[in-house]
């Protein structure tokens, strides 16, 4: 069994996919939009036509799947952040300062009891991480 995130952006999963592909190196496994639905009977408005219906991004060697979803008013990323475990402070230092670009920082990356290095940042997205050095 895996378990795997999946996120709906609400009409912002091209932009995030973009975001992620430079902040955290992320790759596309597979990318499908509304327009190429092999279901022609789905009932998809044509102004979601060439948003995202279902991506496969690979971060990592990890799967995180996200999706336009209705793209309906603005998504939100409550009760939960997604945790990027590294190597060392200097992976840390670089993943965490990208993903704060243009988000908000939560507790800023630092020594802890538990970690040389842990921090916590909402990405420009709303999406709550936390970084840590295990």
């Amino acid at each position: 069994m895996q378990l795997q995130p999946y996120l709906h952006f609400n009409g912002r999963c091209d932009e995030a996919i973009q975001f992620y592909k430079k902040a955290l190196g992320a790759e596309v496994n597979m990318l499908m939009r509304f327009k190429d639905c092999p279901d022609k009977n789905a009932p998809i408005k044509p102004e979601v036509f060439d948003k995202v219906m279902h991506a496969n991004l690979n971060i990592g060697g990890n799967t995180l799947l996200i999706s336009d979803g209705q793209c309906q008013g603005t998504a939100r990323f409550d009760g939960f952040s997604l945790t990027l475990n590294v190597k060392n402070d200097s992976d840390a230092k670089r993943l965490f300062d990208a993903l704060q670009d243009g988000g908000k920082i939560v507790m800023p990356l630092g020594k802890t009891f538990f970690s040389s290095s842990f921090g916590m940042v909402n990405d420009r997205f709303g999406v709550s991480w936390m970084v840590i050095v295990q």
